[in-house]
């Protein structure tokens, strides 16, 4: 089969010539159609996460179609359309496993990083951590949803924190693929959305606008109202002080990326008052079927851009640029 692969982080991707995957116990064998490439691809690519498989077949945002299965699937059955996320594999055996947080499973592996991805003809997944896709979404449509929609999601469970009433006011720190979807479905859900961009960024403001934003600038500015929560996809550390002066007393600050640069400190004044900040670690096999049926009945809708399998470097040198509209998405 045809793959782009990481030979060595900090590289670019080349192209290869791989063995055809067979799947194991438990595993299908899928077709790829499409893969989104997300900011998480960049973090491998450039060595900012530790111990990737090398070399590697990098993506996580895979939509196809089931070609086989191994002994032991009764999920799915080939001819079937699935996604496939970030989080492969878990022990199922753990204290977290056993209590439905398999997202913080010590021993899990993860798609596109331990596990060969979506940037090639066909991959390999653990039918546990595969979901069935709505036939209302296209491809290119679908993609984007199994990282930026998924880990969108669970931010936005994690933004009510302890509050008695949900987060009514939003504020959203980088508007990319994860932001264009979460939107639609906080204002769905009735929340009031502020969006916050680069300095200057004038696209992006005006993707949120027309997405339902009541309110979009830069990350640096006061949104013209106090917070309740804040979501921060933006993988810059310096905004967690920034959300935190935003958000009202009792507000949480989630912090939705797996990588993030270093928080700089920041006087207690701004956390105290039962402000909260938290992180989100990848994501539950349930966060995926709930937000996979309520992406639906929205209706989510992504913004893409398409790239042919062969031009998965130049997606991703515009991801990195900031210059993708919405999400990246490689056709195989």
């Amino acid at each position: 089969m045809k793959a782009m692969i990481l030979p060595q982080p900090r590289t670019v991707l080349v192209p290869a010539v791989l063995p055809d995957p067979e799947p194991g116990p438990g595993q299908i064998l899928i077709g790829v159609h499409t893969c989104a490439v997300c900011r998480t691809d960049l973090h491998v690519i450039d060595g900012e996460l530790p111990h990737p498989k090398l070399p590697l077949v990098p993506g996580h945002e895979i939509i196809g179609t089931v070609l086989d299965t191994g002994p032991g699937v009764e999920r799915f059955r080939t001819g079937d359309r699935v996604g496939v996320p970030w989080l492969g594999w878990s022990c199922g055996e753990c204290v977290y496993c056993r209590s439905g947080r398999e997202n913080l499973c010590d021993r899990a592996r993860y798609t596109g990083y331990q596990i060969d991805g979506g940037y090639a003809e066909m991959t390999v997944a653990d039918a546990r951590y595969a979901f069935a896709i709505d036939p209302s979404y296209t491809d290119a449509e679908a993609a984007p949803l199994m990282c930026a929609g998924l880990i969108g999601y669970r931010a936005l469970r994690m933004a009510d924190g302890d509050a008695v009433t949900k987060a009514e006011r939003l504020g959203l720190y980088g508007f990319g693929a994860a932001a264009h979807i979460i939107i639609q479905v906080a204002r769905h859900q009735g929340r009031r959305v502020f969006a916050f961009t680069r300095t200057g960024d004038d696209a992006a403001q005006a993707l949120a606008r027309e997405l339902g934003a009541v309110w979009a600038g830069g990350s640096e500015e006061e949104p013209p109202e106090p917070l309740d929560a804040a979501i921060l996809f933006a993988p810059v550390g310096a905004l967690v002080p920034i959300a935190l002066r935003a958000v009202v007393k009792g507000g949480v600050v989630v912090c939705a990326g797996i990588h993030m640069s270093d928080i700089p400190s920041f006087p207690y004044e701004i956390l105290w008052g039962e402000r909260m900040v938290r992180s989100v670690a990848n994501l539950t096999r349930r966060d995926g079927e709930e937000f996979l049926a309520l992406a639906a009945r929205v209706p989510v809708r992504t913004r893409t851009t398409s790239f042919p399998l062969t031009q998965a470097n130049e997606a991703v040198d515009a991801l990195r640029r900031g210059i993708i509209s919405g999400a990246a998405v490689l056709t195989v």
